[in-house]
């Protein structure tokens, strides 16, 4: 590694650098923009090598350049249903730890979905309400959550518009 390069370095992936995982993250961001719709599109940032021969540790983060959790495999930047999968689950951590909330929220449940490969796509799971012995089921495609149709909850509060 180069002495004169500071570890800690992040910078802005640029697009076409890792096409498997722009592709993904693009999915993803529908779906961010579908539930969170006051929320900036989620970024790749990477730092440098920590050794010569290393590739880039590369992360989800948010639109300001935090993020939280390990870095992509360098391996799922390969393949595109590894890439996803990848993205989903660290897109997920830093959402859930940078902005303390659960995402994405099942709109039938109001609990945390997670991704799960089904008949070969990925998709949104929700475990269901336990308690009333609700099933479990899937949500949406990841990338397809703009597709859902919100469950009126009557004892959901109104959001305050600004």
């Amino acid at each position: 590694m180069d002495p004169f390069v500071d570890p800690l370095q992040s910078r802005h992936v640029l697009p076409g650098e890792y096409p498997a995982w722009d592709h993904a993250l693009a999915l993803l961001n529908q779906d961010l923009a579908a539930t969170l719709p006051d929320q900036e599109p989620l970024r790749l940032m990477a730092l440098p090598p920590y050794a010569d021969g290393e590739p880039e540790a590369v992360h989800v983060s948010l639109a300001n350049g935090e993020w939280h959790g390990n870095s992509l495999p360098p391996e799922a930047a390969d393949d595109p249903a590894t890439a996803l999968e990848a993205i989903a689950e660290a897109a997920q951590d830093t959402l859930v730890e940078l902005l303390w909330q659960a995402w994405p929220l099942c709109p039938e449940h109001d609990l945390s979905m997670h991704p799960r490969p089904v008949d070969g796509r990925l998709s949104w799971w929700c475990a269901g309400e336990r308690l009333r012995r609700g099933p479990s089921h899937l949500r949406a495609a990841v990338g397809e959550l703009d597709t859902l149709v919100r469950v009126p909850r009557p004892n959901q509060k109104k959001r305050k518009s600004r």
